[in-house]
Parts: C-alpha cells; sequence; structure tokens
C-alpha cells in the first residue's frame, strides 16, 4: 500500500502525513526533506544555489549523518530547497530513493509535491492537501515564531506565493493534483479534522 500526499508548503501535507503513517502503521517519508538537505548542504558550502552541478552532486552524495531538524526548517534553507528542487537532474538523483522507500511492506506514506504524479503514480492512495496563501502563511509564521524567528506576515506570504510560483512552473514535476486525487481543503479545519477527513479517504479504498 502507498499513500501519495501532494501540496503546497504549509498546507498541513506533513502533520497528515505523519498521522497517516501512525495510523496505518506504514512508513513515513518527508520527500520535502530530501531538497531541504541539499539546499543546507549548498549553502553550508557557500556556492550558489542555482549551480546544476553542484546541486546534483549533492543530491547524487547525500551524507549519511543526521540533520538537526531546526536547521532545516528555516526559510533560507526552504527557499533553497524550492530552487534545488527545480533542477531536473536533483530530482532524477533522488527518484530512486524515493521509489524504494515507497516499496517498504506493509506500506508507506510519502510526502511532497509530485509523489502522486511522477514518484508513485499507481498509489493506491492519492491525497492532495492545500489551503489559501494567507492561511499557509499565518501557519509557517506561527511555526518560525516559535522557534525564536521574527518574521513579518508579510514577507512568509510573499515567500509562499514565490514558491508557489517556481513549484507550479518548473519544466520537471511541478506541484500538481492528480486527476484521481482527493481534495482536502484545511484552510478552515484543525489539524484534528483534516487528519480524520484524511484516513476516511485513505481507509475507503484499503
Amino acid at each position: 500500500m502507498i499513500i501519495a500526499v501532494d501540496g503546497p508548503a504549509a498546507a498541513g501535507k506533513g502533520t497528515i502525513a505523519k498521522a497517516l503513517a501512525q495510523h496505518f502503521g506504514y512508513h513515513h517519508l518527508d520527500t520535502g526533506t530530501l531538497y531541504r538537505r541539499v539546499g543546507l548542504e549548498l549553502l553550508k558550502s557557500d556556492g550558489d544555489i542555482h549551480d546544476s552541478k553542484v546541486a546534483t552532486a549533492i543530491a547524487q552524495n547525500l551524507p549519511s549523518y543526521a540533520w538537526l531538524d531546526y536547521e532545516l526548517r528555516t526559510e533560507a534553507v526552504g527557499a533553497a530547497a524550492s530552487v534545488v528542487a527545480s533542477i531536473p537532474e536533483v530530482r532524477a538523483a533522488l527518484l530512486d530513493f524515493q521509489r524504494s522507500f515507497a516499496e517498504q511492506k506493509p506500506g508507506a506514506v510519502l510526502d511532497g509535491r509530485d509523489i502522486g504524479t511522477v514518484v508513485c503514480p499507481k498509489a493506491q492512495v492519492k491525497l492532495f492537501v492545500t489551503a489559501s496563501p494567507e492561511v499557509r502563511a499565518r501557519r509557517r509564521q506561527a511555526e518560525l515564531q516559535a522557534s525564536g524567528a521574527d518574521v513579518s506576515l508579510e514577507a512568509v506570504l510573499q515567500d509562499i506565493m514565490q514558491r508557489d510560483e517556481r513549484d507550479k512552473n518548473r519544466p520537471v514535476a511541478p506541484l500538481a493534483s492528480a486527476e484521481d486525487a482527493v481534495i482536502i481543503d484545511t484552510s478552515e479545519m484543525t489539524a484534528e479534522e483534516a487528519i480524520a477527513a484524511a484516513i476516511r479517504a485513505a481507509s475507503s479504498v484499503r
């Protein structure tokens, strides 16, 4: 069983994917973390995040050590991840790993931008989690402020919209809902309500 959870930044797909994995006893992979790792390594090396050769080399040889979550969740790393994710060679380098992960028994939940359309187009369950840009910006601002960052709502909203634009218009594996995906708009949902809706959708086809 493969459950694909796609959607834009801060829509709630990560929270939903983790809850689904826990509910069904499946493995979970936040595929965005892979791109964040590439972005973080580029930033640490003072490299150009638009340098496809360097980014691809990093993607092909990601260090085996664990990254601290707070390092991966900064806005700078998120922005870098969005840029390197638009590089076809980087996506190709990480594709086999994602597909191998998805084949684990008894099942796997993968969340990202192109799981249901590119990585696992034959997933038995496809969800597309979304919310309005304004709602997502407020959520991301609260998350950043909780970690000690001082960011304005306007700046976060601008970043969210720029990231959406890059994700939707990149030439390879753009952010898009699979034709057979169940749409879950979390704009006016609590986390508990969104999780319940996702479990119902996944349970209906298991």
